[in-house]
């Protein structure tokens, strides 16, 4: 969902692109030195890996959400937020890095005893399925043989299933109460409710000016 660039001087500054393998091995060092420190603390039980699973599941949104998000930002509030929407891509493939670290946490929850009920691992199951589908089709190659208009589908169908897994984990959780529950769960929820709202947005947005246009 490409965007017409405006030809002003600083579109003009040749910006270095990251290495994504730098993303993402940055990524998943980061997440897996989380999950050791918490584990180190806790314990390698259900308490030490409940409290690293949160963790790393909060980690890997923040890596997720600009790649969700950016490109909406940047069509509601203008080329302040250019940069992430160009960076949507590396933000994305970070997120499916760490995300590694996270589902090794939830492997050894099964290994030790403690498996999650099968309603639970079937709906973020299939949030893992294609978190790794879009990190795969990400690939140029492989995203020609879909076309645009496919690419287009499996991006918006899949980021938005990952984000709807996002809110129903943050969203459940409690809002208020201890000040550790409110660190751990309002600020996620509070993105995880404002992202899918910028992207509806942008969409609206975008739709009106189509209509303005032909009109």
């Amino acid at each position: 969902m490409s965007q017409q660039e405006n030809h002003s001087p600083a579109n003009h500054i040749s910006l270095p692109r990251p290495n994504a393998t730098v993303w993402v091995s940055s990524a998943f060092c980061a997440a897996l030195g989380l999950a050791v420190l918490v584990l180190v603390a806790l314990g390698p039980g259900k308490q030490g890996t409940d409290a690293a699973l949160r963790v790393t599941a909060r980690f890997s949104f923040m890596l997720f959400w600009p790649a969700y998000a950016a490109g909406a930002m940047t069509a509601l509030f203008g080329p302040a937020f250019e940069p992430f929407k160009r960076r949507a891509r590396e933000f994305g493939l970070a997120f499916a890095s760490a995300h590694l670290v996270h589902i090794a946490l939830v492997v050894w929850l099964i290994y030790i005893g403690d498996a999650p009920g099968r309603s639970t691992f079937v709906f973020f199951g299939v949030a893992v399925l294609w978190t790794y589908l879009l990190a795969l089709f990400s690939i140029k190659r492989l995203q020609h043989t879909l076309g645009s208009k496919g690419w287009w589908f499996l991006r918006v169908v899949g980021l938005n299933y990952i984000a709807y897994a996002f809110a129903v984990d943050f969203l459940k959780g409690p809002q208020f109460g201890s000040i550790e529950h409110l660190v751990g769960y309002l600020p996620f929820s509070v993105l995880s409710v404002v992202g899918p709202l910028l992207c509806l947005a942008a969409f609206v947005q975008r739709a009106a000016r189509l209509q303005k246009n032909s009109s």
